[in-house]
């Protein structure tokens, strides 16, 4: 069968809707890590939980067909391991014949909407680790954010666990971002300070029967010098978020690459900042990526 356009996608779902199951099968896979061994993975898996905006332009990832040419362009970039994305747009993006030889991680929670008042009961509603397994993924990603104060955390916890032990029974990596977080002013927000990333980092390490195939995703601290100390939080190998688009780019690479260099660090999951840059040039801002690896 030929690859189908973005513009043929729609037609293709309502006719042949089989196809996406094929495209799985068919698709050559590789190793999580390389021989060189670090990893970059492009995160597109916002819009499923209705975060659509991008550095003030609240409706940027709105349009699809402009988010999987984003998609693609990083995709087809020299030293693009992979992408992590909910079920819409990983199907899309194997119609497009766009994931051959690379790693793919599915998004499993998405059902804590941005904004919403269950936001922080983030209910698997996406991925199970079957799924994962039965369209040939290599892991599976959930987000945990935990606000002591509110008991909707307890349930995205528990669920988090079942999913970790559920992915390691099938030999699949898990990928869990963890955030200690609170409500300011009606609106979630996650703690960066070193003392909280620590702390999320240890709890997320213990989730789940094994974490024997779990893999951290830890955003950047406040202060770019403690991530020595998120790093001596646990043994688990680590993958730096990406995090939203900054206003001073060239300062994120910096902290980056001074992170990068931690040697429990594999590599990097990154997403806005990547497909959204400033001044709108994808293929530059991947390439600078690659280069921190």
């Amino acid at each position: 069968m030929s690859t189908p356009g973005i513009s043929e996608l729609t037609r293709l779902r309502a006719t042949r809707p089989e196809a996406v199951l094929d495209a799985a099968r068919r698709r050559r896979r590789r190793p999580l890590l390389s021989g060189g061994g670090r990893v970059l993975i492009i995160a597109a898996d916002h819009p499923a939980r209705g975060a659509l905006g991008v550095a003030g332009r609240p409706l940027a990832m709105a349009s699809r067909p402009d988010l999987l040419e984003r998609l693609c362009v990083a995709l087809e970039r020299p030293g693009v391991d992979g992408v992590l994305a909910t079920p819409d747009i990983l199907e899309d993006l194997l119609l497009l014949g766009a994931l051959e030889g690379k790693v793919v991680v599915g998004s499993m929670n998405r059902g804590g909407l941005a904004g919403a008042a269950f936001e922080m009961d983030d209910r698997f509603t996406a991925y199970r680790a079957a799924d994962i397994e039965r369209f040939r993924f290599d892991a599976g990603k959930l987000l945990l954010r935990i606000d002591e104060s509110d008991p909707g955390s307890l349930a995205t916890m528990a669920g988090a666990a079942r999913a970790v032990t559920e992915l390691a029974e099938r030999g699949l990596t898990a990928l869990v971002e963890p955030f200690m977080a609170r409500r300011v002013g009606g609106r979630v927000r996650n703690d960066l300070s070193a003392a909280a990333v620590v702390r999320s980092a240890a709890i997320a390490s213990g989730l789940g029967a094994t974490s024997a195939y779990t893999w951290l995703k830890v955003p950047l601290t406040e202060n770019a010098g403690d991530m020595a100390r998120v790093a001596e939080a646990t043994t688990l190998p680590l993958v730096l978020l990406g995090g939203d688009v900054p206003d001073d780019a060239d300062a994120t690479f910096d902290r980056w690459h001074q992170a990068l260099r931690l040697p429990s660090v594999y590599g990097l999951v990154a997403g806005r900042t990547l497909l959204y840059p400033p001044g709108d040039d994808v293929a530059a801002a991947v390439d600078t990526a690659v280069r921190l690896l």
